[in-house]
């Protein structure tokens, strides 16, 4: 539908249509989800900008279906300036961070102290009007410090159960691997099932859901290595590197006259969690085309029959590629995904999923010039 007819739509007598009826109004607000796109023939080119006129929908809205986009791309930008009161680059890993929070996954912050992961975080969860807690790993820490524990009252002769800190919006897990296994896969249900169980009752969690997670380096002292089945529950893993030298004398101008974090409390929240969950919904129809769906699985095919790896990309990490390029395409005004969002998606979705064969770990081979061998093999979807 081209833009000028969709106005003349908009603009019309809504007598004159015998065919609408109230119902057929109520259900094309703009607050409802992105409807799929399904003629070939209206869809983009591949890395072209969004528009009115680039997809059409069978029940378009008032407004357009772009207006859901472009509301999703503005709340984005405003978390993103928010941030950047404090925090210098790192935008990227704003990014994914928000992708992450937009599909209901869970990330992991690898780095070198010092850096700003615990920090990110936290601005990132000021940004947002929902409730925020902080687990510091120990490696004396219990699971039921995180999950809670079971109370007995004296008063009625009763046990209760008491929640830990797990049970909130966004949790910030501050170095993840200093705590024991049996500590970390306090996190196993929680993580996939958004839900605490404990003396055989459950209890769920309440949505949005978001974990947060840092670590340093392995090779670190006093860490313990995630096992493969709890880095499998994080849709990604976000490895932070120092700044750059222009980054670093940007940070020191901006804090020399600021040693306590004034500039923190400037930061204010700018998302809801009524948004958020409206936003999830606008992901989940963003249109992807057969060919891509296509390259998604043949990109992690490739690491499941591959002499360089041991361990391969299970279908979680499908799944969370596809998640991640709608996210990506809709935080940048599209609702259509592009080969760039499946690209800009695979390492950060299988980069701590793949585990290297013997022989190429032993010969400093890096799991990145693996992935990024991988998408050289399979043909880019026109």
């Amino acid at each position: 539908m081209s833009i000028e007819e969709n106005d003349k739509e908009k603009n019309a007598d809504p007598g004159s249509d015998s065919t609408r009826t109230p119902a057929d109004s109520a259900e094309a607000k703009p607050t409802r989800p992105l409807t799929p796109c399904v003629p070939e023939k209206t869809e983009a080119p591949a890395g072209a900008e969004g528009s009115a006129g680039d997809m059409s929908s069978e029940e378009p809205g008032p407004d357009g279906i772009t207006n859901e986009a472009e509301e999703v791309r503005k709340a984005i930008e405003a978390v993103k300036d928010e941030v950047g009161k404090v925090i210098i680059g790192q935008r990227k890993v704003i990014d994914l961070m928000l992708a992450a929070l937009l599909t209901d996954g869970h990330v992991l912050m690898e780095g070198v102290p010092g850096i700003a992961k615990t920090l990110t975080s936290k601005l990132l969860s000021k940004c947002l009007d929902i409730d925020f807690s902080r687990i510091q790993f120990t490696p004396d820490l219990m699971p039921t410090d995180i999950i809670g524990t079971s109370i007995f009252d004296m008063k009625r002769s009763e046990f209760y159960f008491k929640k830990g800190p797990i049970f909130s919006n966004v949790v910030l897990i501050d170095e993840i691997n200093r705590a024991p296994a049996k500590t970390q896969a306090a996190l196993m249900e929680v993580m996939e099932e958004q839900q605490v169980t404990t003396d055989g009752i459950t209890y769920p969690m309440k949505a949005p859901f978001f974990v947060v997670a840092t670590q340093n380096p392995v090779e670190q002292e006093g860490t313990y290595k995630l096992p493969e089945a709890q880095l499998d529950r994080f849709m990604y893993k976000l490895e932070i590197d120092y700044p750059s030298a222009a980054e670093e004398e940007e940070m020191l101008d901006r804090f020399k006259e600021d040693f306590y974090g004034k500039s923190e409390q400037t930061v204010r929240p700018v998302l809801n969690s009524e948004q958020i969950l409206r936003f999830r919904k606008y992901t989940e129809g963003v249109y992807i085309k057969d060919d891509l769906v296509k390259y998604i699985a043949g990109i992690v095919a490739l690491t499941r029959n591959n002499s360089d790896l041991y361990l391969g990309a299970s279908p979680r990490a499908s799944l969370s590629i596809l998640k991640s390029a709608k996210a990506l395409a809709l935080m940048s005004g599209r609702i259509y995904v592009t080969p760039d969002d499946v690209k800009a998606s695979a390492y950060p979705v299988l980069n701590h999923r793949l585990m290297l064969s013997y022989d190429r770990e032993i010969e400093g081979v890096t799991v990145r010039e693996i992935i990024e061998g991988l998408l050289k093999k399979i043909e880019i979807p026109r």
